[in-house]
């Protein structure tokens, strides 16, 4: 049947309904318009914001004043992380795999620490060949740790305890069995060809840029089937993403929103510098920065208060291309001054941790860093010189077997210090004392051992101890049918270091950190003010005084092993000193002018100045 004519009676019928919906879609984009013109009206009263800033960048930046939280709580400026892996962590089925069944069934042991963010590493689908790194599907579970219905009641529960969620999401590479790569390479005219770097001959700087020495030979890699070489900035099973190509861009927008709407409330981006490296054959990288501020322009209109967090191992002079004016990362881990930290306790000396806290810039208002001590890489050292490095391993790693790459350390926090108490807490007292939000690695909070007869960075990566049995409570499987491996002798054996035993003791490792983790909560100066370093007359106590809307807390830790009275000399006069925290409850009170304190060997003492 023909169509009838617009001048027609039906068309005529038509026509107020078509003027109609014209005029409501004018309507709508005049709406629209002028919205978008009074926001823009809004950008040259708000320094430093761009076009490209996110609605939730352009609201914050109204804050009256710097640090104050009238308009807006920034939750990871006052957080504490813990961190973890599902495989690891709890069996809940009995295959002898952590998986999220278990990993719910223990969220009470981290709620009781008192932590309120988690932090998980990949548990992505994987050949598990670089402990989940080397993913597979980005979209899904790996099917031995639970489903996405698991992760989706994980996630419920941990909110119901007041626990944030962040997920390790590594986009800098895939794994060579991702459908991907496997369609890239099988066929030159694919449109996934291109979500990776090829290159017809071998680059000339194919051995250039090597992350782990003794265990990778090249950045290249020969394909048979793609007649072609691909780049990988880590293992050769590790193809590098191309950022260059939009496509892979858009797809890693998707894969934020897909777990944003799971619950999650941000994203530790692995290997950032890499992430935005272009890579051309024989051509300086290229790096683009800009792509964080796409990615925190979409983390904002998804979900405003969701976060960044990135591990970029750089220079002091870099730093500001990943925080840029406040607009990009959120948070970096704290690598420099976790090596001087490390240098100091060797040292038994406060210079370093001054020394580092100089060379580090000032962060924009919304910038934040996150410190640590341990986590589940080796501690990369890299950033000292030889001799430096020398020393930390001297003192917390004296064999070849503990070290690793030429540049770190491969053991956990306990077994550095001998498993002395005191140095345990003095390192935990100081983490929690620096400038930013601490992370826990799972297992540290009751002191585990590590087994370095494992290979590469795996000695540090064994399984949770729950209870004194045989598998320390980590599953009902044999021992010998587990994926991961368990220590069972000597000091750090479950029979001696469990958390049930622990949560029973009040005088437990375990408690005196849910006590420290208390006392940081309380002392919002430390997340949200400015921080100075008084001179001490004592070479070895690190002072530290923070001050924010008024209110100051003052930090002191001894980091040798002798006794001493330390003087403090920029305490104002009228201020009284209050006992908040400490290695213990001292009989000598401050001086009557506040000036001289008293610290034990490797002793600390928190104040409040009122």
């Amino acid at each position: 049947m023909s169509r009838p004519s617009p001048s027609g009676k039906r068309g005529q019928r038509c026509a107020p309904l078509v003027a109609s919906t014209v005029a409501l879609q004018c309507a709508r984009e005049d709406l629209t318009t002028r919205r978008r013109h009074a926001a823009s009206n809004l950008l040259p009263q708000i320094p430093g914001t761009t076009a490209r800033t996110g609605g939730y960048l352009q609201a914050v930046r109204l804050l009256p004043r710097r640090g104050s939280r009238r308009l807006l709580d920034l939750w990871y400026k006052n957080a504490v992380i813990y961190s973890l892996n599902v495989a690891t962590y709890k069996d809940g089925n009995g295959d002898g795999i952590g998986d999220f069944k278990g990993l719910t069934e223990q969220l009470d042991h981290i709620a009781q620490l008192g932590v309120n963010c988690l932090w998980l590493l990949p548990f992505y689908p994987s050949p598990g060949l670089d402990h989940g790194y080397d993913v597979t599907d980005y979209y899904n579970i790996a099917p031995a740790l639970g489903t996405l219905g698991d992760f989706v009641e994980f996630s419920h529960q941990a909110r119901l305890r007041g626990l944030r969620l962040i997920v390790d999401l590594p986009i800098n590479h895939t794994s060579d069995r991702h459908p991907w790569f496997q369609q890239a390479r099988a066929d030159p005219s694919s449109p996934f060809r291109e979500y990776y770097v090829w290159s017809s001959s071998e680059p000339e700087n194919s051995t250039e840029g090597v992350v782990f020495p003794g265990f990778q030979l090249s950045v290249w890699t020969y394909d048979l089937c793609a007649q072609s070489w691909y780049y990988h900035r880590f293992y050769q099973h590790q193809p590098d993403l191309n950022i260059a190509c939009a496509a892979v861009r858009e797809e890693i927008f998707r894969i934020f929103g897909f777990w944003l709407e799971l619950g999650v409330s941000g994203f530790r981006i692995d290997a950032a510098p890499f992430v935005v490296e272009e890579i051309r054959p024989d051509r300086p990288a290229k790096r683009r920065y800009e792509f964080f501020a796409e990615l925190r322009n979409f983390l904002s209109w998804r979900k405003g208060d969701a976060v960044l967090l990135a591990e970029a191992n750089v220079a002091p002079a870099e730093l500001q291309h990943y925080f840029g004016d406040g607009s990009r990362i959120h948070m970096l881990f704290a690598f420099l001054l976790n090596q001087h930290l490390f240098l100091a306790l060797a040292r038994e000396s406060a210079e370093p941790l001054r020394r580092c806290t100089t060379q580090l810039p000032r962060l924009p208002q919304f910038a934040h860093w996150a410190q640590f001590l341990r986590n589940h890489d080796e501690l990369d050292l890299g950033r000292l010189t030889s001799e430096e490095r020398d020393e930390v391993y001297a003192a917390f790693a004296p064999t070849r077997k503990m070290q690793l790459y030429g540049r770190g350390i491969r053991r956990r926090l306990a077994c550095m210090f001998g498993n002395d108490r005191r140095r345990i807490e003095l390192a935990f007292s100081l983490l929690f004392s620096l400038s930013g939000t601490p992370v826990i690695y799972y297992g540290d909070e009751l002191g585990m051992g590590d087994d370095l007869s494992l290979p590469e960075r795996w000695p540090v990566r064994t399984c949770m101890q729950w209870t004194d049995d045989e598998n320390g409570g980590f599953s009902t499987r044999p021992g010998h049918r587990l994926l991961h491996h368990v220590i069972r002798d000597g000091q750090y054996a479950p029979a001696k270091v469990n958390a049930i035993a622990q949560q029973r003791d009040p005088d437990s490792l375990f408690n005196w950190l849910r006590r420290l983790v208390e006392m940081r909560q309380s002392c919002p100066e430390i997340g949200w003010g400015e921080c100075t370093v008084p001179e001490s007359n004592c070479p070895a106590v690190l002072i530290q005084r923070f001050a924010w809307e008024g209110k100051s807390v003052l930090v002191l830790h001894n980091l040798s092993q002798t006794n001493c009275n330390t003087e403090i000399r920029d305490v104002p006069k009228g201020r009284k000193l209050t006992d908040l925290f400490g290695n213990r409850i001292y009989d000598s009170k401050p001086s009557a002018d506040g000036t001289v304190i008293e610290l034990d060997a490797y002793g600390y003492r928190w104040f409040r100045l009122d």
